[in-house]
């Protein structure tokens, strides 16, 4: 599997191993030792997710080469903001134990339901991110959970567009305005919970067409946002799995098959909705 490339020619590796809901300490830091001991190269993570330390203690124990792994985090609302969020990208970096990020993301927009100014909060937070990676302290910007009125609200002053977008999609769930604006907009976007956290595992209509490819329902998943262009950040502690995530290079998923999973309507929805989030 070639790698993505991003706008602005970075490549990143095109399976990425998530830890949202991994506690820090002892699970995480064995959960990442052993994506990294079966290959991945792309580890995500953030700020509110609290394992950012376990997270590079992992890596720093693997003995790879740092310049070689694609890492992920990702800035927290209570931190919106130019000032607050130069800050908080130094205590990501030094949790990390790294002097650089490949990829920094804005985690949630700030949303009209919170503040008045919310399109202020979120181009002040954006101008920090576009300073950082001037500065060459971060190869690549990028947003999650941002929406269609999100983005082209930060269009109105930024100097340079998010290069990822990291939002929830998988069967069931694909955001299809979002995914076709970045698209055409050339931002990647990468999906948190490909399988539905765990929720579409017992899918019927996925189990059927999972055995017709004798794969599993989590491979389908992650086959599905390969297919369709998006970059799949699967999340397991379980050894057996981990591997098996990585592992989707044995089948291709054909048009109508792609089509039936497309077609699956409001099942494994997280219920977070960026616009509504009181966070």
């Amino acid at each position: 599997m070639q790698d993505f490339i991003l706008s602005n020619h970075l490549s990143v590796p095109v399976i990425g191993f998530g830890t949202w809901q991994v506690p820090k300490g002892e699970q995480t830091f064995n959960a990442v030792s052993t994506a990294l001991n079966n290959g991945y190269r792309h580890i995500d993570t953030a700020s509110a997710y609290n394992n950012e330390k376990s997270v590079g203690d992992a890596i720093k124990a693997s003995g790879i080469d740092r310049r070689t792994i694609f890492l992920t985090t990702k800035l927290w609302n209570k931190d919106r903001g130019y000032t607050a969020t130069l800050n908080a990208f130094e205590r990501s970096l030094e949790l990390l134990q790294t002097d650089y990020l490949d990829l920094y993301l804005i985690h949630w927009p700030a949303n009209s339901k919170q503040f008045d100014n919310w399109k202020a909060i979120n181009a002040e937070t954006w101008r920090a991110f576009e300073d950082l990676y001037r500065q060459g302290k971060v190869r690549a910007i990028g947003v999650s959970n941002f929406m269609v009125k999100h983005l082209e609200a930060l269009k109105e002053t930024a100097a340079l567009f998010p290069m990822v977008n990291q939002i929830e999609y998988h069967p069931g769930y694909t955001q299809d305005e979002v995914v076709s604006y970045c698209k055409r907009e050339q931002v990647l976007v990468e999906a948190w919970s490909p399988i539905g956290s765990g929720r579409l595992l017992n899918h019927e209509l996925l189990r059927k067409i999972a055995e017709k490819y004798k794969t599993s329902v989590a491979q389908l998943c992650i086959r599905f946002c390969l297919q369709n262009e998006i970059l799949p950040l699967p999340k397991s502690v379980t050894p057996a799995y981990i591997k098996a995530n990585l592992d989707v290079e044995g089948f291709t998923i054909d048009a109508s098959d792609l089509s039936a999973i497309h077609a699956i309507k409001n099942e494994g929805w997280s219920g977070l909705n960026p616009d509504q989030i009181g966070f």
